[in-house]
């Protein structure tokens, strides 16, 4: 994820005042087992703690989080400027190693010299389509204890804000750019029952839905959410048909596409008419060019792929 922009809070203003009810007692109908409002308390010892960090704004840092980094002997992360400027932020200052996916290699003698080791990604939770789990295998192997804290991730709140289905879903994180690879995520995504969450860059996201049209139909619902917690954030919900013609100029800031489940009674692994997607295509106005690039995307040879794109723009 890229890095999160540091907005001052801003203060509340409630025109009169709090409300009546945030002065005075408690109401007497509180559950017996609310949970410990004590101060955080950090074990003693040697530990690896994986810290979420916000995806945007800050006020989505935790009061358990800010103890952890205080506490660390230092702090791992992908980019020491952006962590730098955060903990800075913070008014932390704690030594930084760099352990990103092309260092995580030489974590057993981070472990080794630093045994309490605060690690976080550049925005959100570590692990979670960013490095993580190779540090956390590392310290299991050197017995040393790991804590995952809950905190800040852009797939929830994306989930939830897709309006679609969330009792059973799967998350993909980054599809594969290309290749074979590729091809079989969209399949499985097209003959999935359950809604679907995948991350994807700003300038990799019309490809991705228009390869997710070709695999899946123009019509399936879908939803790309943008800029998480930030000003310009943005829900857009619709057809993958609709969002692909939304968003074929191009757009910012990171992405969440959620994308809903086969509908019941689709047949799954039907034959595509390529001839008809072709003629569909160019009823939309695209080139010849663009309509050959996604025909072959669909898994159509490059021949055959322009002699339908040729003939669909001919007859159009």
């Amino acid at each position: 994820m890229t890095e999160p922009e540091f907005p001052d809070t801003p203060d509340f203003d409630l025109p009169g005042g709090p409300p009546d009810d945030l002065n005075g007692d408690l109401p007497e109908d509180l559950p017996a087992d609310l949970p410990d409002a004590a101060p955080v308390t950090i074990p003693d010892g040697a530990r690896v703690w994986l810290v979420p960090t916000p995806v945007g704004n800050l006020g989505d840092i935790t009061l358990r989080a800010l103890e952890v980094l205080r506490a660390a002997d230092a702090v791992a992360c992908e980019d020491t400027r952006r962590t730098g400027a955060l903990l800075t932020h913070l008014g932390i200052k704690k030594p930084l190693v760099r352990l990103d996916a092309h260092t995580m290699g030489r974590a057993p003698q981070v472990l080794e010299r630093y045994a309490r080791l605060a690690y976080v990604s550049d925005a959100g939770t570590p692990g979670i389509s960013d490095p993580g789990a190779e540090l956390v295998a590392a310290a299991l192997a050197a017995d040393v204890p790991v804590e995952a804290l809950p905190g800040a991730t852009a797939f929830v709140p994306a989930l939830v804000l897709s309006a679609l289905p969330t009792g059973r879903f799967t998350f993909e994180g980054f599809l594969p750019r290309s290749g074979r690879d590729r091809k079989e995520r969209l399949s499985a995504v097209a003959a999935r029952a359950e809604t679907t969450v995948l991350y994807e860059s700003p300038h990799r996201l019309h490809a991705t839905l228009a390869d997710l049209q070709g695999a899946c139909g123009p019509d399936r619902a879908t939803s790309v959410t943008r800029e998480l917690t930030k000003r310009f954030e943005e829900t857009v919900r619709g057809t993958l048909a609709e969002l692909a013609a939304r968003f074929e100029s191009g757009v910012r800031g990171e992405i969440v596409v959620v994308v809903a489940g086969r509908p019941e009674g689709e047949s799954v692994g039907a034959e595509v008419d390529h001839a008809a997607r072709a003629r569909e295509l160019a009823a939309q106005g695209l080139s010849t060019r663009d309509i050959r690039d996604l025909l072959i995307r669909e898994g159509l040879r490059k021949n055959d792929a322009y002699a339908l794109a040729l003939q669909a723009t001919s007859d159009a």
